[in-house]
C-alpha cells in the first residue's frame, strides 16, 4: 500500500492505495518554474508578440484600464499587477490615470477585500476599481452583431481608456478551446445577453476542449472580441494582452504578452505542450483532485475537472473526485434545473429549446454522468449531489474505493490525477 495526498479546499486528503491497481499518475511533465517573476513580468512586455513594446506605446498622462480575472480563476495578479503599475508609472502615467475592471463574466460580484486580494493591497490601494456586472444593462456600450447573431455589448469601463490591458492565466477550456486571451472581454466583461447567446453553442458537437478552429464559441468570441478591438483602435485605443501560464502549485512558468490574438496564439501552444499528457490506456477508476481552492471553491468550477478527468476513465467506470465546494453548488439555477427535469436528457433537451445560464451548467455536468459513475469526496449535502446526478458524495476517498466496487468489481484499475483541473489525458486508442 502506498498513501497519496491531493489537495482538498485550503487543504489535503491523503489516502492509501495498492500500487499494483495504478496504471499511472497523471502529472504536469517538469517545466522550468520561473525564478525572478519581475523580469518575467519585464520581459515580456519588452518584447511582445505582434506588436511595439509597452514602452513604445504608451505616453506620459496616458489612461490605462486593465482588466483582471476573478477569484473563481487562480491568476497570481498581486504579483505581476504591482510591476505593470510600477513601469506604466515610470512611463508617465499617474495612478489616478489607471483603473482595475473585474472581469466577472456573469459570476458573482466581488468584495473590496476580494479585489484587494486579488491583485494585492498595494495595488488595491492605489487604483480604482470596478466589478463588471453583467446585468446591469447601462453599463454596456454596444458594438454590433456577429455572423452568429451575438449582441457584442461590452462593458463602457474598458471602452474609453487610451490603453486596455487584458491580463489572466491559460488553461484548456472545455467548450471554448482555452481560457485567456479574448475571454477577458468575451465573456468576462460582457453582458449577460451576450453571454447567453455566445454560450449557447456550446452544444454544438464542434465546439470542445483545446478546439478552435471550427469552435463555434471559440470563433464568436473572436469575432465580437475584433468588433470590439476594432472600435477601440478607431478612437485610439490600444489592446494589449498580458496573459501567463502556472503550475500545479500556482507558480508562473512562462508570460506572453503583445497582440491579443498573436501572444494568446503562441501561449496555447505552451499550454498543450505542459497541461496536455499522454496515456496509454483508460482505467476503471479515476481518482481526481481539482488541485485545491478555488478550483473546487464549486461545482460550478469543478465541473471542469470532470471534464478532463472523464478523458482517463473508461466508459461505464468510475470517477472519485475530489472536491470540497465550500460555496455549493454555485449557482441556484444549476440545482433547479436539475432537480426539475431529474434527467441528464431532458436537461439537454430543455436547453437546446431555450439556453439559459445556470442550465447550462447542469448540461454540462450532467452530460458527463452518462460517461461515469461520480462519486464526489466532498463538503457538499449528499441529497443536493444526488439532484445533480452524481453517483454519491462521502467524505473520504476509502469510503469512494468501496462504493466503486459495485460499479467495477474489486479487481479494478486506477489512473491518479492530483492536478486534474490542469492536465488533459490524451488517449489515441480503443476504449
Amino acid at each position: 500500500m502506498k498513501e497519496y495526498t491531493f489537495h482538498y479546499g485550503h487543504g489535503t486528503k491523503t489516502f492509501a492505495l495498492d500500487e499494483k491497481r495504478v496504471l499511472g499518475e497523471i502529472e504536469m511533465p517538469e517545466t522550468p518554474v520561473m525564478e525572478n517573476v519581475e523580469q518575467g513580468v519585464l520581459d515580456a512586455i519588452n518584447h511582445p508578440i505582434g506588436c511595439k513594446p509597452l514602452a513604445e506605446l504608451v505616453k506620459p498622462g496616458d489612461t490605462v484600464t486593465f482588466v483582471c480575472n476573478d477569484p473563481t480563476r487562480v491568476a497570481n495578479s498581486f504579483a505581476f499587477m504591482p510591476v505593470l503599475v510600477d513601469e506604466l508609472n515610470k512611463l508617465g502615467v499617474p495612478d489616478e490615470n489607471m483603473q482595475i475592471v473585474f472581469s466577472l463574466g456573469t459570476h458573482r460580484l466581488m468584495t473590496r477585500e476580494e479585489m484587494a486580494e486579488g491583485v494585492g493591497a498595494a495595488v488595491a490601494g492605489r487604483l480604482k476599481m470596478y466589478n463588471s456586472d453583467c446585468n446591469v444593462a447601462e453599463d454596456f456600450e454596444y458594438f454590433g452583431t456577429t455572423g452568429r447573431f451575438t449582441p457584442v455589448l461590452i462593458n463602457k469601463r474598458i471602452c474609453h481608456s487610451d490603453h486596455v490591458i487584458l491580463t489572466g492565466t491559460i488553461v484548456h477550456h472545455y467548450f471554448s478551446g482555452y481560457g485567456g486571451g479574448r475571454k477577458a472581454v468575451l465573456p468576462g466583461c460582457a453582458a449577460m445577453e451576450t453571454v447567453r447567446h455566445n454560450h449557447s453553442f456550446m452544444m454544438d458537437p464542434r465546439s470542445g476542449l483545446g478546439k478552435t478552429t471550427g469552435n463555434p464559441v471559440y470563433e464568436d468570441q473572436m469575432e465580437g472580441v475584433r468588433l470590439w478591438a476594432d472600435a477601440m483602435q478607431k478612437r485610439g485605443c490600444n489592446v494589449f494582452l498580458f496573459n501567463a501560464i502556472l503550475d500545479a502549485e500556482h507558480r508562473f512558468l512562462r508570460m506572453f504578452a503583445g497582440d491579443y490574438v498573436a501572444a494568446h496564439h503562441e501561449a496555447c501552444k505552451f499550454v498543450d505542450a505542459v497541461y496536455g499528457v499522454k496515456i496509454r490506456q483508460k482505467a476503471d477508476v479515476v481518482i481526481v483532485s481539482c488541485g485545491g481552492y478555488p478550483k473546487d471553491i464549486n461545482v460550478y468550477q469543478m465541473q471542469k475537472t470532470m471534464d478532463n478527468s472523464v478523458l482517463a476513465c473508461r466508459q461505464g467506470g468510475v470517477v472519485i473526485l475530489l472536491a470540497e465546494c465550500e460555496e455549493g453548488s454555485g449557482s441556484k439555477v444549476l440545482e433547479e434545473t436539475c432537480r426539475r427535469l431529474k434527467t441528464a436528457d431532458a436537461i439537454e433537451a430543455e436547453l437546446g429549446k431555450r439556453f439559459v445560464i445556470g442550465a447550462n451548467k447542469a448540461y454540462a455536468v450532467t452530460r458527463l454522468t452518462k460517461k461515469a459513475h461520480f462519486i464526489l469526496v466532498t463538503g457538499l449535502d449528499k441529497q443536493l449531489a444526488r439532484d445533480m446526478l452524481f453517483t454519491d458524495a462521502v467524505s473520504s476517498v476509502e469510503e469512494a474505493l468501496q462504493e466503486a466496487e459495485q460499479f467495477v468489481g474489486k479487481d479494478y484499475s486506477v489512473i491518479l490525477m492530483p492536478t486534474g483541473s490542469l492536465t488533459v489525458p490524451l488517449y489515441d486508442g480503443e476504449e
